[in-house]
Order: structure tokens, then C-alpha cells, then sequence
């Protein structure tokens, strides 16, 4: 089957190549300042392939900003979003003074979780890593209040019913080490239900003392310090890439 390119709107194209806004731009095509492929075209509905199709506003071609690819090591307490009504510290922080263009989170960790967190202006390619079809895998580090032992971790493997009537259930659920009170297990999810691994626990009764996210798919958060943000490498954004399945093909 060959690749489908996506198409959207001439109006929406100029918006998502962050020209102009949709009304700014359906006033462009009408005044006939926009040509596609060489050709002025009149029509703000007309549809364009981002991929392929050459845009030009008055003679200039528009092109899209250059993709960027980052992970940061998100701290404790901090949020996922770009601002904060409560003037709460946000993951954004990690980014200032890096003169990036505008980047998005690819998922959240609420604010008590830590760890590996990607952003990316790429918003297929996020796509594709959200998507529920893909299963990728999400490791995690997490410090429990307890020592557990065998009957618990086979019991959070099996799956755990939740309020909804849902069934959370981890891909992998290992011991690391234990303490004299607490223990470190790691858990892998291969979906993304909201709090899943603080709900499965919450239902058995323990406390999550520390939830760590170390890797997505390949990509591991290795020893970027905290609150540190860098470029994923050629080499984990293709191995990342190459690790979603059964995606859509709309990268």
C-alpha cells in the first residue's frame, strides 16, 4: 500500500507553518497572494500536502520550522504544561534559554512522578508515539512503602480491577531492591491509562514513595541530570521511531 501523505486545508497549512493564524491566512489566499506549486490559488479549502506541496505567499516560500526532538529529566513537583494558573513551577522551565521553537510535551507525568520526559514541534511523529496501537513500552522506576514479595508482584501482573471496572495490568512488574522498610520495583505499561501505576497500587493498599520514568521504547534517561533537558541523538529518535508498531502511517 503506498504512503498517504496527510493533507489539510491551504488556511490551516499557513497556520501550521506558523505564518500566519487560519484567519489571517484565508485573507492571503483571498486577496490571491498565495500561489501552491507555482499556481495562485483562490480557494482557502483547497487541499495541501505538508510533505510535498510548495507554499509561497508573495513570492516567498514558506517553509516549515526545522524539527526539533528533546528529552528532559522532569523533577518532582513540577507540572506538565506550559503555564501554571497557580504560578506552580512548570517543565517548560527546563527550556528557557535554549532558543527552541515552540515544543510540546509527547504525554505528561503528573506532578508527583519524575523522570523522562520528550517534547518535540513535530506533531505526527508525537502522534505516532501517543497512539494506543503502538504499545510502546514505558519503564519505570518506583519505591514502595513496603517489602513485597512474590504473591504481590504476580498479583500486579495479573491485573488490577479498577474503580471504573477497567482492568489495569502491567507488561512487566520486577523486584530491583529492597530495604529494610520499602522496596524499588520496576514497571513497565505498554498503554497509557492516567495514573495507572499509582491506581494499581492505591487498590492493593501501598503508597508510592517515588515514581521514576527511565525509559520510552529505546530511549533512556541515562544520566541527564534533573531539571536538564537535551537533543534526542539521530540514532534514539530512529530507534524510537522504528520501535512504534502497528501505527498509522502518518509520520
Amino acid at each position: 500500500m503506498p504512503h498517504r501523505h496527510p493533507r489539510v486545508s491551504l488556511a490551516r497549512a499557513l497556520s501550521k507553518l506558523g505564518y500566519c493564524s487560519r484567519t489571517q491566512a484565508e485573507e492571503l489566499i483571498k486577496a490571491d497572494r498565495v500561489r501552491v506549486n507555482g499556481l495562485v490559488c483562490s480557494s482557502a479549502e483547497t487541499r495541501v500536502d505538508l510533505d510535498r506541496d510548495l507554499i509561497e505567499v508573495d513570492g516567498a516560500l514558506i517553509a516549515s520550522e526545522t524539527k526539533v526532538y528533546l528529552m528532559s529529566n522532569k523533577p518532582r513537583g513540577v507540572v506538565t504544561t506550559r503555564s501554571d494558573e497557580q504560578g506552580r513551577d512548570t517543565v517548560y522551565a527546563s527550556l528557557r534559554g535554549e532558543g527552541l521553537p515552540w515544543v510540546a510535551p509527547v504525554g505528561r507525568l503528573d506532578k508527583a512522578s519524575e523522570g523522562l520526559l520528550l517534547f518535540t514541534n513535530d506533531t505526527r511523529w508525537a502522534a505516532g508515539a501517543l497512539a494506543p496501537e503502538s504499545h510502546l513500552d514505558k519503564t519505570y522506576h518506583v519505591q514502595v512503602d513496603r517489602l513485597v514479595d512474590e504473591q504481590f508482584l504476580k498479583r500486579m501482573r495479573r491485573g488490577i480491577p479498577s474503580e471504573e471496572g477497567n482492568l489495569l495490568r502491567a507488561k512487566r512488574v520486577t523486584l530491583i531492591r529492597m530495604g529494610n522498610r520499602n522496596s524499588w520495583l520496576e514497571v513497565v505499561l505498554d498503554e497509557g491509562k492516567n495514573r495507572q501505576i499509582r491506581r494499581m497500587l492505591e487498590a492493593c493498599g501501598v503508597r508510592v514513595l517515588r515514581l521514576v520514568r527511565i525509559a520510552i521504547g529505546p530511549v533512556s534517561l541515562g544520566d541527564l541530570g534533573k531539571g536538564m533537558c537535551r537533543h534526542l541523538t539521530m540514532e534514539e529518535r530512529d530507534a524510537l521511531t522504528k520501535a512504534v508498531k502497528r501505527v498509522k502511517p502518518n509520520w
